[in-house]
């Protein structure tokens, strides 16, 4: 049941200051509470106390959870005590793959998600372009060819022709392609006679010039002529993202590849303070950073909990939309090809038995049925050559999965990251890649779910919106924002509502050896919390995505309220 707003419900976040009454002593100044949340539906995911009623809050960590009585004997004389006028909690949540610095970059470049053909497209670019001197690069983001009427990709020569004095690239949804216009392809020296790169493919015209779109390793072919942003502008995009994240609830990110200079500005931001989400950083898969932080050694809750540096991040193959991820058979709309392996398995094998003698957790991309099998078979070999029980190792994404490597999964210990909210904007075209048969294992959930293993669940931003009740309610329905289909697609691999929530939260915490210290609000966890207008685990289905997040706590403060809320600017 949807609240109603009355005039008490306006005292939501609102700050109680009245005295103490008489009936009821302070508690002792060592043990009392900074913070102090009632009238409130807490949804813990600590299964000792599944649901309370109100919280306590001391020293940015839970003191506290169940009645209101229990929580307000902690109240001492400086505590403040938040009445939230019947609203829901939920514990902070983490997106588990997700890409922070790649979220600034888009809240920078031309938003090109949404398009509905390509003109929409180029119309977008050319209005950037009135604001950028010529000769400038303008890059963009969120194309995808299957929302068009035409679903072949694109080639460059309207591209070119709207936009001749810029040099223009823009990537594919999914980051695993992108379109540049011929200024771009002649900064970079890419004409008829450029190979194909390995993991890599150039699309072509005809005669084999190249028609402006570039596949997973092709993309460097571009990339390493487009200006680098300035560190000023990094740690800009980093905050703007940051901003965004807290706005949707979100305190925790699995940041799926970064590079030194990234992480070193992580470390830089939870110094001061000012790292408002706690960063599980995965390291990119160059030599010379994986070098660098397996010779420091793993790095485990930095700056009072706001930063890990344990894990890295590898890619087995590339994405189904641009027809780059490995496919044990062919794709059933393009005969002869069956998608690109970016890394050697060798190398995932190295790095892996690396990985377990250094102490570092391996997340491998993996996208199809081919590139899955190739990480499993890695994983599975550098643990035969370095035992090690608790290594956590992760396959990203886990999308396209044959029959017969769903149970390796427990078998190997290894951990399904998947985002929820891929499944409902794949399902559209999915079966034109796939044929019928391939997606009884796609995006499949709730058999991985049986063999015994958590599923973390994450969005990808900025390849899908940065609302992680989107892959929340994807995961429970498998159906769109709007509902459809009638009854879920492939409904016998929906997730539980509950196993929705966890999965946002305390499997996103195990996922990255953060279970003791994130992803419930037990006592002596962190206190990241979120409010809400209205309770995700109990209104209808098509209600959730209705949902407003009112604010977002990072251990026990307010990194974001709504406007309009009664305590907007108010410190808590």
């Amino acid at each position: 049941m949807r609240l109603r707003l009355v005039p008490a419900a306006l005292a939501t976040l609102a700050v109680l200051t009245a005295p103490l009454g008489a009936q009821q002593p302070a508690a002792p100044a060592a043990s009392a509470a900074d913070l102090i949340v009632t009238n409130a539906r807490i949804y813990t995911v600590d299964q000792s106390r599944p649901t309370a009623e109100a919280m306590a809050v001391r020293g940015g960590k839970v003191q506290f959870t169940g009645s209101a009585r229990g929580a307000l004997a902690l109240r001492g004389p400086n505590t403040q005590v938040i009445d939230l006028g019947g609203r829901t909690v939920i514990p902070g949540m983490t997106d588990a793959h997700a890409h922070f610095l790649g979220l600034g970059e888009a809240l920078r470049d031309v938003d090109l998600t949404g398009t509905r053909s390509y003109d929409e497209v180029i119309a977008r670019v050319v209005a950037r372009a009135a604001s950028t001197p010529a000769g400038s690069w303008i890059v963009g983001r969120g194309w995808d060819q299957n929302d068009w009427g035409n679903t072949a990709f694109p080639t460059h020569e309207k591209l070119t022709a709207a936009l001749p004095n810029h040099p223009v690239y823009l990537t594919r949804v999914d980051g695993h392609a992108g379109l540049a216009n011929a200024l771009a392809m002649q900064k970079a020296n890419v004409t008829a006679a450029s190979q194909d790169p390995s993991g890599g493919r150039i699309e072509r015209a005809a005669g084999g010039a190249p028609t402006g779109v570039f596949v997973d390793n092709a993309q460097g072919l571009v990339g390493r002529v487009i200006p680098d942003l300035t560190p000023a502008e990094v740690r800009q995009a980093l905050v703007a993202a940051m901003a965004e994240m807290n706005r949707w609830g979100l305190t925790g990110i699995h940041d799926a590849g970064a590079g030194r200079r990234t992480i070193d500005l992580y470390e830089e931001l939870a110094r001061s303070g000012a790292l408002s989400v706690r960063t599980y950083a995965m390291i990119s898969g160059d030599s010379s950073a994986i070098a660098h932080y397996f010779a420091r050694g793993p790095q485990s809750a930095l700056h009072d909990g706001r930063l890990w540096i344990r894990s890295v991040k590898l890619y087995s193959d590339g994405a189904l939309g641009s027809r780059g991820a490995a496919l044990l058979d062919p794709y059933n709309d393009e005969p002869g090809h069956s998608g690109l392996l970016v890394t050697a398995p060798a190398r995932i094998q190295q790095i892996a038995e690396l990985g377990l003698r250094r102490g570092f957790q391996i997340n491998t991309h993996a996208i199809g049925d081919r590139g899955n099998r190739v990480v499993l078979d890695a994983y599975a070999a550098a643990l035969r050559a370095v035992p090690v029980s608790n290594h956590r190792f992760r396959v990203e994404h886990a999308q396209i999965l044959a029959p017969d490597d769903i149970p390796r999964f427990a078998e190997l210990d290894v951990i399904p990251s998947m985002q929820a909210v891929h499944q409902t904007s794949d399902m559209y075209w999915a079966g034109n890649r796939l044929g019928d048969t391939r997606l009884l294992g796609a995006y499949a959930w709730r058999s991985l779910l049986d063999t015994g293993m958590p599923v973390p669940n994450g969005s990808d931003f900025p390849v899908e919106a940065v609302n992680p009740l989107l892959s929340f309610h994807a995961a429970f329905t498998r159906q769109d924002a709007s509902n459809f289909p009638v009854g879920g697609w492939f409904p016998a691999q929906r997730m539980t509502r509950e196993e929705a929530l966890e999965s946002m939260t305390i499997w996103p915490a195990y996922a990255a050896f953060q279970e003791d210290v994130l992803g419930s609000l037990t006592p002596g966890k962190y206190a990241d919390f979120v409010v809400l207008d209205q309770d995700i685990m109990r209104v209808a289905p098509e209600s959730v995505l209705a949902t407003k997040v009112l604010a977002t706590y990072v251990g026990g403060k307010a990194v974001y309220r709504a406007k309009g809320t009664a305590a907007e600017g108010t410190a808590p």
